[in-house]
């Protein structure tokens, strides 16, 4: 978040708020009227958090590198659990889906 003498309230709590519109699906309105500030503050405040946080994420492609690198097979993404007929071994039959996820550490 861009630090600023205008702003209004302190880092930390701009952070709080974000996540509890980002977290807890919490209206714009309801968390702009409850801080004193307008709801396209916060919106704005939501905007520069997720485009910080996706600044930092790793790339897709990178982190998919680095898992076949670490000898991952399959990666789990949002949680959810990715179909696969690739035989863990020599039990499954060879045309059975399979569910099975590894995740980055």
């Amino acid at each position: 978040m861009i630090r600023s003498r205008w702003r209004i309230l302190p880092p930390g709590e701009i952070a709080v708020i974000v996540l509890a519109v980002l977290r807890h699906d919490q209206r714009l309105a309801d968390m702009a009227g409850g801080n004193n500030v307008s709801e396209s503050t916060v919106r704005r405040w939501c905007d520069e958090l997720i485009a910080l946080l996706a600044a930092q994420a790793p790339r897709l492609d990178r982190a998919l590198r680095k898992v076949a690198k670490q000898g991952g097979e399959v990666v789990l993404i949002d949680g959810t659990l990715i179909r696969t007929q690739r035989r863990t071994d020599g039990t499954t039959p060879a045309n059975t889906a399979t569910m099975a996820c590894t995740s980055l550490p």
